[in-house]
């Protein structure tokens, strides 16, 4: 398949690519400004090595990025199989195919590239399950586009990375983290010592699988309260939808942890987001507190994958991701609010001034 682009670089058609790309054996072509991102996501952040078996996940829309990575694979001499869900099943998935399944079982490192539809989240979960139990280093790019090669994906990983270690070291210590912003937002989380901080710099290892682009530090907060006014995006199937909300805002009020209010101008926002966070008994719950790390991103672009990353506090309602924070509830879904310019609260310490860090990278 041979998708157009600005300075298409070829890959050689091998009797090795032919295998590689599982079921498809044409050729894939991309942009070859998409190199740099790749190689970064596959000798940077993965740091896969030549005798690592890699298993490639992508979709029709992402296939160009995709094969940017595989390239990497190549040049390295990564054995690798690179499979594209169009060629396995119908879309919405209702289940991660069995055959990447089976391929994770005998992989050391995973890649998925891929939009993310409504009613999905399944499907994600099978396949982290699998990442989580064999420890994976797991690279999850859901919603990567050309945007997000061209800059998230071309940061300095090792910075962001330095950063995030100094900004972890703080929170693990704290009693609570407070977070206000200049449009509205007032939000105090109380940590749970019994929960665990996680960083994901964009540097992978076996214990935490992370997206890409990384630069981040979450847990899974004991209690939070108060107002945030999500000028960034939200996150989920909602953010191809309504992308950035600088000019609308969705302000949501939070008490003992569960979401009690949302609103906005744009009442299908405010409808879609209160029907997203009322799927179940926790899906309204704080299930994710996180400090964005990233210092080479400059604004919110209406991505989540990317922005999320961006310095600044989101939350997320939903599912705690509790294997990793030890938190024991549960939640069938995940989604993200990401705000802008941050003034950020280490107890009494202040950390972060108009989005800006004051802890030396």
């Amino acid at each position: 398949m041979n998708i157009p682009g600005n300075g298409v670089k070829t890959p050689a058609l091998s009797q090795k690519t032919r295998e590689g790309w599982g079921t498809r054996s044409n050729h894939v072509s991309f942009d070859s400004e998409f190199a740099f991102g790749a190689r970064n996501a596959v000798e940077v952040c993965l740091r896969v090595q030549p005798d690592e078996k890699v298993c490639v996940i992508t979709d029709e829309v992402t296939i160009e990025i995709a094969a940017a990575i595989v390239s990497e694979l190549e040049t390295l001499g990564a054995p690798y199989r690179a499979w594209v869900l169009e060629d396995l099943a119908e879309r919405p998935l209702k289940d991660l195919p069995s055959e990447i399944l089976e391929d994770l079982e005998t992989s050391q490192v995973s890649i998925f590239a891929v939009q993310a539809l409504r009613n999905e989240l399944r499907s994600r979960m099978q396949m982290t399950d699998v990442v989580n139990r064999r420890k994976i280093r797991h690279a999850h790019m859901v919603n990567i586009n050309r945007q997000i090669m061209l800059e998230g994906m071309r940061a300095d990983f090792q910075k962001v990375d330095r950063l995030s270690a100094k900004v972890v070291a703080m929170v693990r210590k704290a009693r609570r983290v407070r977070a206000r912003t200049a449009a509205g937002t007032d939000l105090t989380a109380e940590l749970n010592p019994n929960y665990r901080w996680l960083k994901t710099s964009g540097i992978i290892t076996p214990e935490k699988w992370g997206n890409l682009p990384g630069g981040e530090i979450f847990t899974t907060p004991g209690e939070v309260n108060g107002t945030f006014v999500i000028d960034g995006v939200v996150g989920d199937y909602l953010c191809a939808k309504f992308g950035s909300l600088r000019e609308q805002p969705l302000t949501i009020h939070i008490k003992e942890n569960r979401l009690t209010e949302a609103h906005s101008e744009n009442r299908e926002l405010e409808d879609d987001f209160w029907k997203y966070t009322h799927t179940d008994e926790n899906s309204d719950r704080v299930g994710e507190f996180a400090i964005g790390t990233n210092i080479d991103l400059k604004d919110v672009i209406g991505q989540i994958l990317q922005d999320e990353k961006y310095p600044g506090v989101h939350i997320a309602f939903g599912n705690p991701y509790g294997a990793h924070t030890g938190a024991e509830w549960d939640s069938s879904t995940h989604i993200d609010v990401v705000g802008r310019k941050f003034n950020i609260w280490v107890d009494d310490e202040q950390i972060m001034q108009d989005g800006k860090f004051l802890v030396e990278a």
